[in-house]
This record gives structure tokens, C-alpha cells and sequence, in this order.
């Protein structure tokens, strides 16, 4: 008799050693991701027993379910619940915003505060007279590639506008890239330099983001805009990195005929040519236009942009021929 209870005492002492074996294989092979992790592996390795005990009372014997199993439903769906609305593991949420009339910020590519109304009192006339043979050089090369652009598009205004953004949004990021680079190389500040031109970059994006919602480009258009951009990347690396001041001075006559152009477009659209039609949403919450903007009226503070740009392109190519750098000037941070 002994013989049999000395034999059940070793027998259960061995089925729980492997227990706690098998136990401890399964922690050490299943990483623990978090400490919400553990809290749940815990509670059901650990509760199991209680939960299915809970479970056996609440359910009755036909299978129907009872009030308190309905209530631990309820709790593990509200738990679900709120693990889904809860931030990533990085952290990373959209914050909540609004707009003074209380409605939900749409828009995730700019901010409320990015917004602004366009300085429309903005002198359109303006004109470098090119006096140097680099000036002259520069000169000349934008006008034949107006004339090539002209002949492709004649008087299809949004077509060529947008070509012309995909173009101008170029510029700005290449300089501000360049300062970046050259200001990490020589551990000097860049004047604000940096950030004026990325603001430039940033703003003739946000043209062309208004313009695709007005016109829709077509497959071949799609294939131009690829090589023009391939082109005209690479070719205003090399001329920054060569000449800053002749890049600069060539973006300065790039924005004086995107002020034409957009001129021509405003003329066609007051003439009746082109239907005045609703302006887009992003273009009202952009530039604070009014509910009831028009094209007119986007296509207006467009052209206003395009003659800022001008200004500080034509300003930057001074500062250069001056014999300074761009730091050595105040960068017309905000200047659209």
C-alpha cells in the first residue's frame, strides 16, 4: 500500500515538473511586446480556470446566454474598442484640428497656420534689365524656352500652367538643398536662406496641387512633365553648383513669364474664353480666399506669387554679383 502512494507522490511530482517545463518553453519562444502584452498572456494563462468557471455559470443549459455573459461580451468589445483608437507604438497620431467655424481641419499637405492671404498690391511690372553677358545669357535662354512652351500649348492656359508649376517648384528645392549641404560643410548658418527657399519650392507645389484639381493632364502631358522634370532637374543642379548667381538670375526671368502667363490666363477668363468656374477647396483654404472664390480670383493670387518669387530670385542673383554670400542678407522668410 505504501509501495502504491510513494508511486502516485513521484508520478505527480514528475507531471508537474514538465508542466512547469512546458510552461517555460512557451514564455522563452513567444517574445513579450509590451507590458499590455504580458498584462493579457498573464491573465490568460493564469484565469483561465476562473474565466471558463465564469463562463460555465452565465451560460445555461440550452446554450443561450445570460445577462452576465452578455456583460463580459460587452467588456471585451469595449476593450477592442479602445486598443483601436489608442496611438501606434511610435506615438505618431493626426492632432485634431479645426477651423474657426468649428469644422474639421481636411487637409494633411498644410497646416491652418501655413495658410495666408496673398499680398495682391505687388508691383507687376517689374523687370530686370539684363546688362551683363551672364545676365543677357540668361535672358535669352528663358525667352526661347517660352517661345518652344507657347508653340506647344498656344492658349491652353491650364495645360501650360500646370508644365510651368512643375518647372518652378524645381528651383527652390535644388538652392535650398545646395545651402543645406554647403552650410553642414562649412558649419555655418545659411542667413535663413535655406528655409526661404524651401518655402518658394513648397509654394509652387501647393500651384500646382490647385491646378490639377481644375485640369486634368492627359498621358502624354504626364510623359512630358517627367522628362521636362528629369531635364531641367539635373541641368539646374549643374548651373547652381557652377554659378549660383546665373541661376538665381535665370529663376528671376522663369517668374517674370509666369506672370505673363498667368496674366493671359486672366484675360481669357474676364474675355469669357474660359468658364470662371468654382475655385477648387484646398485654393480657398490655402490662400483664405472667400466661400464663393472663383478661378479669377485663384489664378490672381497665383500670378501674385509668381512676382514675389521674381523679387527674391532676382534679389538672391544681386547679392551674388555684389561679390557676398546669401547668408550675409536677410532671407525674406514668409515673402510669398
Amino acid at each position: 500500500m505504501n509501495r502504491v502512494v510513494l508511486k502516485s507522490v513521484i508520478g505527480g511530482l514528475a507531471n508537474v515538473r514538465n508542466f512547469n517545463r512546458y510552461i517555460s518553453t512557451a514564455v522563452a519562444v513567444r517574445p513579450l511586446e509590451s507590458s499590455e502584452f504580458l498584462r493579457r498572456r498573464s491573465d490568460s494563462v493564469l484565469g483561465a480556470f476562473q474565466w471558463r468557471t465564469r463562463m460555465m455559470m452565465s451560460t445555461g443549459s440550452t446554450g443561450e446566454t445570460t445577462p452576465l455573459a452578455e456583460k463580459e461580451q460587452k467588456k471585451e468589445s469595449s476593450n477592442d474598442n479602445r486598443s483601436v483608437v489608442v496611438s501606434s507604438y511610435w506615438g505618431i497620431q493626426r492632432p485634431k484640428i479645426k477651423r474657426e467655424d468649428g469644422t474639421e481641419w481636411p487637409w494633411n499637405c498644410f497646416k491652418p497656420w501655413e495658410t495666408y492671404e496673398a499680398d495682391l498690391s505687388i508691383d507687376l511690372s517689374k523687370h530686370h534689365v539684363p546688362k551683363t553677358f551672364l545676365d543677357k545669357t540668361a535672358f535669352r535662354t528663358v525667352k526661347a524656352l517660352r517661345v518652344l512652351s507657347d508653340l506647344y500649348f498656344q492658349k491652353r492656359h491650364g495645360c501650360h500652367a500646370m508644365m510651368l508649376e512643375t518647372v518652378a517648384a524645381v528651383p527652390g528645392m535644388v538652392g535650398g538643398m545646395m545651402l543645406h549641404l554647403k552650410s553642414l560643410r562649412k558649419f555655418e548658418h545659411s542667413g535663413g536662406w535655406i528655409k526661404a527657399l524651401l518655402e518658394e519650392a513648397e509654394n509652387e507645389r501647393m500651384h500646382l496641387m490647385t491646378v490639377v484639381e481644375l485640369v486634368k493632364p492627359a498621358w502624354h502631358e504626364r510623359l512630358l512633365v517627367l522628362a521636362v522634370q528629369g531635364v531641367f532637374f539635373n541641368a539646374f543642379f549643374v548651373l547652381y553648383a557652377l554659378s549660383p548667381k546665373v541661376a538665381h538670375r535665370v529663376v528671376g526671368y522663369l517668374e517674370e513669364e509666369a506672370v505673363h502667363s498667368y496674366t493671359e490666363y486672366l484675360k481669357d477668363i474676364e474675355n469669357g474664353k474660359i468658364e470662371n468656374v468654382k475655385a477648387p477647396a484646398i485654393a480657398i483654404d490655402y490662400w483664405r480666399l472667400p466661400k464663393d472664390a472663383t478661378l479669377h480670383d485663384v489664378i490672381t493670387v497665383i500670378r501674385a506669387d509668381e512676382a514675389h518669387h521674381r523679387d527674391v530670385n532676382h534679389f538672391a542673383s544681386d547679392i551674388h554679383f555684389q561679390g557676398k554670400e546669401l547668408r550675409e542678407a536677410p532671407a525674406p522668410l514668409g515673402y510669398h
